[in-house]
């Protein structure tokens, strides 16, 4: 195997460890590095064993990430009956959260809601609820997107090795 082939194949790997570690970590585009390295992979071989239907599948599940990311905070926060100001808060704890590591980036969210629902409806245990309905949402989504993340990078190593 040439040195170029061997280079590019560590890159693939590279790609999709810090694509499930970005899973996580909100600071890394998580799944988009993951297909990223998908479509590196299937690029090197030619598309001969990971095909187009499987790099298709994996842009299917990034696609799908990136909505649950987003929609599912929202949706806990809109059962919850959230404010305006409930979901703005939780947005500004979600980027307050990025600078207090991954303890702020799970908890600031429901930190943000709660206080902003709280401003909006000087309510405390409304607050409390919508903050914590925020969060639970912002967790599942959190979890959805992780295991998106390990499923593309499950079906390529298949595609790949059989």
């Amino acid at each position: 195997m040439a040195t170029t082939t061997v280079l590019l194949w560590a890159l693939v790997v590279v790609l999709m460890a810090v694509g499930l570690a970005g899973t996580v970590l909100p600071a890394l585009p998580g799944t988009a590095l993951v297909l990223a390295g998908v479509l590196l992979g299937a690029w090197i071989d030619d598309f001969t064993r990971v095909g187009w239907a499987v790099v298709a599948a994996c842009a299917v599940m990034f696609v799908l990430s990136w909505v649950l990311d987003y929609v599912a905070g929202l949706l806990g926060a809109r059962r919850a009956g959230a404010s305006r100001e409930a979901l703005i808060g939780a947005a500004l704890g979600t980027v307050v959260g990025l600078f207090m590591g991954l303890v702020g980036v799970l908890f600031m969210p429901l930190v943000g809601a709660a206080v902003g629902e709280y401003v909006a409806r000087r309510h405390a245990p409304n607050a409390v609820k919508v903050g914590v309905a925020t969060w639970l949402g912002t967790m599942l989504g959190l979890l959805a997107k992780v295991v998106l993340g390990f499923m593309m990078v499950g079906l390529f190593v298949v595609a790949l090795v059989f």
